[in-house]
């Protein structure tokens, strides 16, 4: 039987006033997996990100998500298909004010109707998860770059989503929180089977953690090749999938 994807993308295409970022963009994404986007700078990886996640509505082509029209939607649609998403945005996305326990706090109170007891099992649940316990009282700025991220990831996880999201995940990291970080979202991939979207530029994170790689291209606007990348850095046929996998200037 044929696995029916949890993400359709369909000749999607992105335009900022006169400049196209992106055209003819078409992939699916099947549950349970880790795709990874990649592609050098200014390809337009966070560009198509924000249009898969409903933040921006591209300018051609559309995006199902568990076969619902997230790109046609209305703000009520969109906001029903948007709580089955965890995100993890670059910048981690804490807000600096608020406890850790307080950030994910905030999500449970905006879309559930959970008591504040419940409310506080799970944060200690998904604190837990991302190897967090007992730091629900720092802020933001008391803990590292690496324990943000993992923050973030506690709050991204708060709803049980189906899909996450993570935009340049090891962004900012030493190459060993990197790894913990990358150690982290494949544990949480099994134990979990949640589908997983990630943009990255990082190649050590990429073969560690992508199932499937999908390679954008600066000057094509377009995808130049999708597998998986073990295969693409021995792939001599096409110079540019080869020169990106193998860091050839």
């Amino acid at each position: 039987m044929e696995l029916k994807p949890i993400i359709e993308v369909k000749d999607v295409g992105v335009r900022y006033g006169d400049d196209t970022i992106l055209e003819n963009i078409t992939f699916n994404v099947y549950p349970g997996e880790i795709l990874v986007i990649v592609g050098g700078s200014g390809c337009g990886k966070s560009v198509l990100l924000r249009q898969i996640i409903g933040l921006e509505k591209p300018a051609t082509g559309k995006v199902f998500v568990q076969g619902q029209d997230l790109t046609s939607a209305n703000q009520e649609e969109k906001r029903i298909i948007q709580k089955k998403f965890g995100i993890l945005f670059q910048s981690s996305g804490l807000f600096a004010s608020m406890t850790i326990a307080e950030n994910i706090s905030l999500l449970l109170e905006s879309f559930t109707e959970l008591s504040e007891d419940e409310i506080s099992e799970i944060i200690d649940i998904k604190l837990r998860a991302v190897g967090l316990d007992g730091y629900r009282n720092y802020l933001p700025s008391e803990i590292s770059g690496g324990m943000k991220k993992r923050a973030a990831l506690a709050r991204a996880l708060a709803l049980d989503p189906d899909i996450l999201f993570f935009d340049e995940p090891s962004s900012g990291l030493d190459p060993v929180t990197a790894a913990s970080l990358d150690n982290l979202i494949k544990n949480l991939n099994e134990s979990l089977g949640a589908t997983m979207v990630v943009v990255s530029h990082d190649l050590s994170s990429i073969n560690d953690i992508a199932r499937r790689v999908i390679l954008l291209d600066k000057e094509t606007k377009g995808i130049i090749a999708t597998g998986i990348a073990d295969e693409m850095k021995k792939n001599k046929e096409n110079e540019k999938v080869y020169r990106f996998f193998n860091r050839i200037a």
